[in-house]
C-alpha cells in the first residue's frame, strides 16, 4: 500500500517570522567562513597567541599595522566570529578577544607536538576554485555529466599535477591541506589506541599524497613493528629514507605490501564504492588470516544521525567529497557493505573518535 501523503500545513504567523530569520542565516552563513579566512589572512589567530592569549581590538590594530579606521568593522567581524565560537570574549574595561580551540588550530608558528596549522585547509575550503564549484552546482546537476564537478568546472583534478599545471599556488596550499587533514590526531591517536598497535609485527601504511608522518610516528612509538608506507611513488621519491620505514612507491589499486596489518587512515572517502571495494581486496590479500593477526584498520568519517551537532559536520563534508572527488562520507551500514564485497568475514567499530570511526575489519 503506497504511503498516505500528509497535507501541507499554513504555517502560523510566528512561525514564517522564524523562517525568514532561518532563511536569512542559510543564505548568509557563507559570511562566517569568509570572516575567518578575513582574519586568519590578517594574522589575528597567530598575533592573539602572540600577545598571550588574549588582545583588544586597538591592541590588533596596532598589532598588525592596520588602519586605525578600520577598527569599528574588524570589531563586528570578530564579534560574529566570537559569537560563533571562534574567539572567546572577556569583558574588562575594554572587550578583549582569546583564542578557542578552533582558532588555536589556526595559529602559525607553533612547534608543539599536538599542533598543526590548518590554514591551508580554510584556504583551500574558501579558495575561489571551491566557491565557483559551489555556485555551479545547479548547472553541473541539469547535465549527463559523470566527472567530478571540480574536474568539470576547472579541467584539472585536485591534488594531480593538471591542477599544478594551471595553478601551481593553489594546488601547493591543496597539498599542505591534505596533509593537515590526514596527519593531525596520528599522535593523539596512537596514545588513545596503544593497546592496538602494541601486539603488531609488522603493518603497512597506505597513504594518498602523504608524507610517511603516521608511519614514522609509528615506527617512533613502536619500535618492535616492522613499518611500511606505501604511497605514490612522486610522493615517497620526497621522502628521504631513515632507516626505520619501508617507503614503497606504488600503486594501491594493484597491489599492498603485505603486512599483518594495513592501516587506511581518511584514505576511502577520497573514493567511489567500486574503488574502495577494490583497495580493501587488496588489503584483504596482502595480510594473514585472522588467527595470525591478520586485520585492516581504517580511520575514516563515520555518518551519524544521532552525534548531535557533529551530523551537520559529517553532511557537508559529505558535500565537499562530492565536489572535488568520486568519494563521499559513509555510514556504518554503508561501510559494512564494502567490507562484504570485499570478501572480508566481520568488523568492528573500536571507537566513535571525534567526526571519525575507528574499524578493524577481519579476514
Amino acid at each position: 500500500m503506497a504511503a498516505q501523503v500528509q497535507p501541507f500545513v499554513v504555517p502560523t504567523d510566528a512561525e514564517l517570522l522564524q523562517a525568514q530569520a532561518d532563511l536569512w542565516r542559510h543564505s548568509l552563513d557563507y559570511l562566517k567562513s569568509m570572516s575567518l579566512k578575513c582574519v586568519v589572512e590578517l594574522g589575528i589567530p597567530t598575533a592573539i597567541h602572540r600577545l598571550g592569549g588574549s588582545a583588544s581590538l586597538p591592541t590588533l590594530i596596532s598589532e598588525l599595522s592596520l588602519p586605525s579606521a578600520k577598527q569599528p568593522f574588524l570589531g563586528r567581524i570578530m564579534r560574529l566570529l566570537a559569537a560563533t565560537g571562534a574567539f572567546t570574549t572577556v569583558n574588562s574595561t575594554e572587550v578583549m578577544y582569546g583564542l578557542t580551540p578552533l582558532s588555536y588550530l589556526l595559529v602559525d608558528g607553533i612547534s608543539a607536538d599536538n599542533h598543526m596549522n590548518h590554514a591551508p585547509f580554510l584556504f583551500t575550503c574558501t579558495s575561489k576554485y571551491y566557491v565557483d564549484l559551489a555556485m555551479g552546482l545547479a548547472n553541473w546537476l541539469k547535465k549527463e555529466e559523470k566527472t567530478p564537478p571540480f574536474d568539470h568546472f576547472h579541467g584539472a583534478t585536485l591534488f594531480e599535477e593538471s591542477m599544478k599545471s594551471i595553478d601551481p599556488e593553489f594546488h601547493e596550499t591543496t597539498m599542505q591541506a591534505l596533509l593537515v587533514h590526514d596527519n593531525f590526531g596520528v599522535d593523539i591517536g596512537l596514545r588513545d589506541f596503544r593497546e592496538v598497535f602494541e601486539p603488531i609485527k609488522s603493518l603497512t601504511d597506505c597513504c594518498y599524497h602523504g608524507d610517511g608522518y603516521m608511519a614514522k610516528a609509528i615506527a617512533k612509538a613502536f619500535p618492535h613493528m616492522k613499518v611500511t608506507h606505501l604511497d605514490l611513488p612522486q610522493e615517497i621519491s620526497k621522502i628521504p629514507a631513515d632507516g626505520v620505514v619501508n617507503y614503497v612507491g606504488g600503486d594501491m589499486f594493484k597491489s599492498i605490501p603485505p603486512a599483518q596489518v594495513v592501516t587506511l587512515k581518511l584514505v576511502l572517502h577520497h573514493w567511489s564504492d567500486e574503488a574502495c571495494v577494490k583497495i580493501l581486496s587488496n588489503c584483504r590479500t596482502a595480510i594473514p588470516p585472522r588467527d595470525k593477526g591478520g586485520k585492516v584498520l581504517i580511520s575514516d568519517i563515520l555518518l551519524d544521525p544521532a552525534s548531535g551537532e557533529l551530523f551537520q559536520t559529517y553532511l557537508l563534508m559529505d558535500v565537499c567529497m562530492m565536489l572535488m572527488k568520486e568519494g563521499r562520507q559513509r555510514t556504518e551500514d554503508d561501510f559494512r557493505k564494502l567490507f562484504a564485497k570485499a570478501g572480508f568475514s566481520d568488523y568492528k567499530v573500536l571507537k566513535k573518535w571525534g567526526a571519525r570511526g575507528v574499524f578493524e575489519v577481519y579476514p
